[in-house]
């Protein structure tokens, strides 16, 4: 990195990365089944269940068990070692208390209290959000035989790394101004008061973070990023055998241009295999729009399901 990147990267004070979310079910045997279903590591650790990509260090999501429905507990955001002080400087500029860690969570870092009641801890974490474009496994050239695999033999979908989450919020626009004016993230795009799309300085997928319109908190979905389009339609078929058919999609969406195939869990939100998001580079400018809802979903696919965006962890 030049001088002059590592001041702009400095200067930019802003969480570079989802390093975990954790939520509650009250199946963890079903969460193992589904989420081992759709090509995760699934560990188990610290009483519950850890999510993990093959091959790779992270630990993306944890889950516990809990009486009723699914609830989304806590985010940890990750941010440079370095900024932990401007960030506590930040906070108490803007009049943002200190809260006490959730039973269960490491009591490190910085805790606040984020929109809808979220709990949010800031801790310091290597950049896990991606710093380039997805990798993309290109489709094999004509060579006067057929390419397409055999069914029986179709490889197992295995996401190379979490991609963004989608965010219920009872005030998107408020929420939007807490992840830009505390947290540092940028707007990539919007949608009315509906939905907006976030997205870090240091680099990410065009949303890190995205907020829909809802009664109040929620998970709707965790998004992972697989190499092929063919990746994502063999994902859903890998789902479909498991047990896991509804969903939304083969499709591809307008805001992040990448195409998706959304499968429905047991408790009501969603996985994702997403493939070729656009990717926002660090420090690049994007140029942030409000789209009218007809341009804000996707550009082509199977109809909408009824309740896609249903938060079950407020409805139902």
């Amino acid at each position: 990195m030049t001088p002059d990147a590592s001041t702009a990267a400095t200067a930019r004070l802003a969480v570079h990365s989802v390093d975990e979310f954790v939520f509650s079910v009250p199946d963890l045997e079903a969460a193992r089944q589904f989420y081992a279903s759709f090509g995760l590591d699934v560990r188990d650790e610290d009483g519950g269940l850890a999510l993990y990509a093959f091959g790779h260090p992270q630990r993306w999501g944890r889950i516990r068990q809990a009486a009723g429905r699914k609830r989304l507990l806590w985010l940890s955001l990750g941010i440079h070692a370095g900024d932990a002080p401007r960030f506590a400087e930040r906070l108490d500029q803007q009049g943002i208390a200190r809260i006490t860690a959730p039973a269960g969570a490491d009591d490190g870092g910085i805790w606040i209290s984020g929109p809808d009641g979220l709990p949010l801890q800031l801790r310091a974490a290597p950049k896990s959000s991606p710093s380039a474009p997805a990798p993309q496994t290109p489709p094999q050239p004509c060579a006067n035989a057929g390419r397409a695999p055999a069914r029986s033999r179709a490889p197992r979908v295995q996401p190379l790394y979490l991609s963004h989450i989608l965010l219920f919020s009872a005030d998107v626009a408020r929420a939007t101004r807490f992840y830009v004016d505390v947290l540092g993230l940028r707007v990539s795009d919007t949608s009315g008061d509906v939905i907006a799309f976030l997205h870090s300085p240091h680099g990410s997928d065009h949303h890190l973070i995205a907020l829909a319109k809802s009664g109040g908190l929620g998970l709707h979905h965790t998004s992972w990023c697989v190499a092929s389009l063919d990746d994502v339609g063999l994902g859903m078929e890998q789902m479909s055998a498991a047990g896991h058919g509804e969903g939304w999609g083969v499709g591809r969406h307008v805001l992040g241009s990448n195409y998706f195939r959304y499968v429905r869990d047991p408790w009501g939100s969603y996985a994702e295999y997403s493939y070729d998001i656009d990717f926002v580079a660090p420090g690049a400018p994007w140029p942030a729009t409000d789209h009218p809802p007809e341009d804000a979903l996707y550009v082509w696919g199977p109809a909408l399901p009824p309740d896609f965006i249903t938060n079950h962890e407020q409805d139902g």
